[in-house]
């Protein structure tokens, strides 16, 4: 496999961690009958605090319970990291964390690579992260049209407990679980109702709240017990490295209380990172399998080939 292709594979890879590693509470009870009063009290006015906990703790919970749907993704760099647009659509789901999609990113081909494909599809499946790496650059890797990252075993291999600990303890996060935004935009002490909007043709209310570093680690209760005290501070050190300056979420959440829009951004000290998505058809199974691990190469493997080439650890 010559170097070209390792580069193609590299990009690739890279678009696919960005958008699979980008990104638990507690919800409160809703009764059928007043989840319609409670998205529906305030179709013509704004909603009172009460009011707003009440409509996105309901939310919450049945986006909890739906545990699948399908979505559409796009996500859009600062110049700072490229200025690329990616685009996304398939079914995932968050308990467990898998999902089945295909990216759309003619950046890749527009850089001057006549092999590098359009899009590519990308599946996750208990830890793992298979991506598609087009016909092409299949021939070139022994008929393998799969690369897989399997960050556990990464982890394992890095001999760091701290990286380690960073990489398993976050593998539930490694969609974008609609649940766990919503949990967080309920921890935002700027929360607002925005007012009603029509999304899709549908008719929904419309929520904006805004987080810094510390008020979302302090509200993802599941990093409670895998840090202690210092390597919390060691991981807020390290995020703040990275450029991460604050967390912004924007729900449109519909009549039965199913967010039918979110806007996710990220402001890095390059520009705003931003993930809008579009949610459909919550609960349908999410059927996701694995490759044949005949059509697949390791990315471990990749790696150790990249070193022996000469390319460094």
């Amino acid at each position: 496999m010559g170097m070209a292709a390792w580069k193609r594979a590299g990009v690739c890879l890279t678009a696919a961690a960005v958008v699979a590693g980008v990104t638990g509470c507690q919800g409160g009870d809703s009764d059928e009958g007043g989840k319609k009063k409670a998205a529906g009290s305030a179709q013509s006015g704004v909603q009172t605090q009460t009011e707003m906990t009440k409509v996105l703790q309901a939310a919450f919970k049945n986006t909890s319970e739906a545990k699948s749907s399908k979505m559409r993704m796009t996500m859009t760099m600062p110049a700072g990291l490229g200025g690329e647009t990616m685009e996304m659509s398939g079914v995932q789901g968050w308990d467990p964390a898998v999902m089945d999609v295909t990216m759309k990113n003619p950046a890749l081909a527009a850089g001057g690579d006549p092999d590098a494909p359009e899009q590519t599809r990308m599946i996750m499946l208990d830890g793992v992260l298979y991506t598609d790496v087009g016909e092409k650059q299949a021939a070139e890797m022994d008929g393998k049209r799969w690369m897989k990252m399997d960050f556990a075993a990464m982890a394992e291999a890095s001999g760091d407990p701290a990286v380690q600990k960073q990489m398993t303890g976050g593998m539930e996060n490694m969609n974008q679980d609609p649940a766990q935004q919503l949990a967080l935009l309920l921890e935002s002490r700027s929360l607002k109702h925005v007012g009603p909007e029509k999304v899709d043709g549908v008719q929904t209310q419309h929520y904006k709240g805004t987080l810094t570093i510390e008020e979302m680690l302090d509200a993802n209760k599941e990093l409670d017990g895998l840090f202690t005290a210092e390597e919390r501070e060691q991981l807020l050190a390290n995020m703040k490295k990275t450029g991460l300056k604050g967390y912004d979420t924007e729900v449109w959440v519909n009549e039965d209380n199913y967010p039918a829009k979110m806007v996710v951004g990220m402001k890095m000290s390059e520009g705003e990172i931003k993930m809008t998505a579009h949610y459909s058809d919550y609960g349908a199974a999410a059927k996701v399998e694995a490759p044949p691990a005949k059509d697949t190469l390791d990315f471990m493997e990749m790696m150790k080939d990249l070193e022996e080439l000469g390319a460094g650890a």
